[in-house]
């Protein structure tokens, strides 16, 4: 997938898709007036990676997203501590 504004959009969930929107807006709004593209790339870059774990595993990133929301609420969520996954890894 190209690093295409379109491109990113058309694969992100539609809960996402409205915060790509804002930013990309705004990023847009501010290299008119500072006349430097960097944070419009560096916008896309991180929205490119985000689409193409959606495009990967759409249900999977929207299972993500719903568990970072119940974390960001303060509920506990079930889950392998890091120690125990890393170990299972081998890392």
């Amino acid at each position: 997938m190209e690093k295409a504004p379109r491109a990113i959009r058309e694969v992100l969930l539609p809960e996402e898709a409205g915060d790509f929107d804002r930013e990309y807006r705004q990023v847009m709004a501010d290299a008119k007036e500072q006349l430097d593209l960097t944070p419009v790339f560096e916008c896309l870059d991180r929205w490119w990676v985000v689409a193409m774990s959606t495009a990967q595993d759409p249900e999977g990133h929207r299972q993500m997203l719903e568990t970072a929301d119940r974390i960001n609420r303060g509920e506990r969520v079930s889950g392998t501590p890091w120690s125990v996954l890393k170990a299972e890894l081998g890392l």
